[in-house]
């Protein structure tokens, strides 16, 4: 069963709630923007159904409300960002402009970042360069739950790539996907529902395909995307070996098995490689390459023939965005449909920062 909540409602009761964990009015405002942006675009697993997590991560200590987000080292294009252990809500928004006014000055920006928390959706992120005629990149760490091809045991996160890329009168151009076959907020939702998992994305503790949505808990993991080696895991193990790199390696982040878990409950790795989760975001100003008119012109015409493309009988092509565009667009004048469990936690959130949900 769900309920609908309009979007006001969910967000002011959400600012609300990270004011009430200390954070300044500023960054309750941003972090709040960037959970709701996936609620309002249909991600339901990295909305609003998160903040008991970020809450939970914050009481124990590993979420720092009043962060000191630096850069701590820089060259004309590129740039290190310490988040301080800061909500990655706040962190990465932070990243991506720095990574936007270096593209401003020499043509790119690419921001590598340290010490931070879970993101919310890559996508919004990426969005941020569009009003700015540039492409947006970004791309995240996260908890070890994906055995690589041939392993068992756990070793990347789902580590999501985005890019958004803008048009003239189209809509943007928006890929955001997991590098795994689901995230594991997907698996939440299901739990949730009492529903089974597809074939294909995750497999038992001996390596095994399940359907049981709850296997990670008794060892299993999640797989790349493809889902085993007949259908290209290998694929989207090298994808989300790349995010890791870039999010962590290249800051100084903890990667691999070594990169904090998002739940609370569960320990640290006892011997961290690097600080807090990572982040890498870019942005690329189009005049840098060809006129930006004269791009997103052809942006257009890119977008309108792979759109009129033959579709299969009873199928639409679509446009990467296209999806997330148009139930924003519903979710803003209709609200937001929150399952009976997520409405039970808020609940239990505003009971504990004295707050009406």
């Amino acid at each position: 069963m769900s309920q609908i909540f309009s979007y006001p409602h969910l967000r002011e009761f959400t600012q609300e709630v990270f004011k009430r964990m200390g954070c300044s009015d500023e960054h309750a405002a941003t972090a709040s923007e960037v959970l709701l942006s996936a609620d309002l675009r249909g991600i339901d697993s990295h909305g609003v159904a998160r903040l008991v997590g970020y809450v939970r991560l914050w009481e124990n200590g590993r979420v720092n409300a009043t962060p000191n987000i630096r850069v701590v080292h820089e060259t004309p294009s590129t740039a290190v960002v310490d988040g301080d252990r800061g909500l990655g809500l706040v962190v990465a928004p932070y990243a991506m402009q720095v990574a936007i006014a270096k593209a401003a000055n020499v043509g790119s920006g690419w921001v590598s970042v340290k010490n931070s928390n879970h993101f919310g959706i890559a996508g919004q992120h990426a969005m941020m360069a569009l009003d700015k005629d540039m492409i947006g990149m970004a791309m995240t760490n996260a908890s070890p739950l994906v055995a690589p091809t041939f392993a068992t045991e756990r070793m990347l996160g789902t580590n999501p790539i985005a890019v958004a890329i803008p048009a003239k009168t189209q809509p943007a151009f928006v890929a955001d996907f997991a590098t795994t076959t689901a995230a594991n907020g997907k698996l939440e939702i299901l739990q949730r529902k009492s529903e089974e998992a597809p074939t294909g994305w995750i497999q038992d503790k001996e390596g095994h395909s399940s359907t049981n949505p709850h296997e990670l808990k008794d060892g299993g993991a999640l797989l790349p995307l493809g889902g085993d080696r007949e259908h290209g895991s290998h694929k989207g193990y090298c994808l989300g070996a790349i995010v890791d790199i870039f999010s962590a390696v290249l800051s100084g982040a903890n990667y691999g098995p070594w990169a904090p878990p998002f739940v609370s409950f569960l320990p640290l790795a006892p011997d961290p490689v690097g600080e807090g989760l990572g982040h890498f975001l870019g942005a690329m100003r189009i005049d840098a390459f060809r006129p930006a008119d004269e791009f997103k012109e052809h942006m257009d015409k890119w977008i309108t023939r792979f759109r009129n493309a033959t579709p299969v009988a009873g199928e639409q092509v679509l446009i990467p965005g296209d999806p997330e565009r148009e139930m924003e667009a519903h979710r803003r004048q209709g609200g937001i449909p929150l399952l009976d469990p997520v409405i039970k936690d808020l609940r239990e959130v505003g009971e504990k920062f004295k707050l009406s949900f």
